[in-house]
């Protein structure tokens, strides 16, 4: 009698009234908004370690960039096969752990010798390279779990995915940067 299977709504540029794309579009992005302002709260609640060194400021927003961009290719890629109906999360889930560690080694390394080379500061070189490697890693599983949450709850995930996936992965770099630098700086 009742169909209790609600269809998901794609948003389609192409097709569909900037009414309905705003619908789509704009909850996601007050929901980034508000998470937003907590990353501000988040990034204060490391001041001592800024205060100690100053340095630690200048890669938050390489850390912070590097993971989203990570985890942006992961819902693009998925979100695009969620809506071919050939996505495998499990699949997914193994592969994106395995590019997220080889993406944080390789660049986690990198940017550790470019902050040893730059600064000579081997604690700062550590906090960045050990930073980066963690928030490369994590990025792609929750650009993954985020974007299935979304398909799940019947939720466009390429309308919703990035902006939540996003500040997600922005907050989650951030206490990963302040907690490590925090361990080299205030130990």
């Amino acid at each position: 009698m009742f169909n209790h299977k609600k269809k998901t709504i794609y948003a389609d540029d192409d097709t569909e009234t900037v009414p309905l794309l705003l619908r789509l579009r704009l909850p996601s992005l007050f929901i980034g908004l508000f998470l937003g302002i907590g990353i501000s709260f988040l990034t204060s609640r490391f001041e001592d370690v800024l205060e100690k060194n100053i340095h630690v400021a200048f890669f938050i927003p390489f850390v912070v960039y590097l993971a989203d961009a990570i985890g942006t290719q992961t819902e693009t890629i998925f979100s695009r096969d969620l809506k071919t109906g050939k996505a495998s999360f499990h699949s997914y889930l193994i592969k994106e752990a395995c590019i997220g560690f080889v993406a944080g080694l390789l660049f986690g390394g990198i940017s550790l010798g470019v902050v040893l080379w730059w600064f000579s500061d081997l604690s700062l070189a550590l906090s960045v390279g050990i930073s980066t490697f963690l928030a490369i890693f994590f990025a792609p599983l929750i650009a993954l779990c985020t974007t299935q949450v979304l398909n799940n709850l019947k939720i466009d995930p390429a309308a919703g995915a990035g902006p939540i996936t996003t500040v997600i992965q922005d907050a989650t770099s951030i206490i990963i940067y302040g907690i490590v630098s925090s361990l080299f700086f205030l130990s």
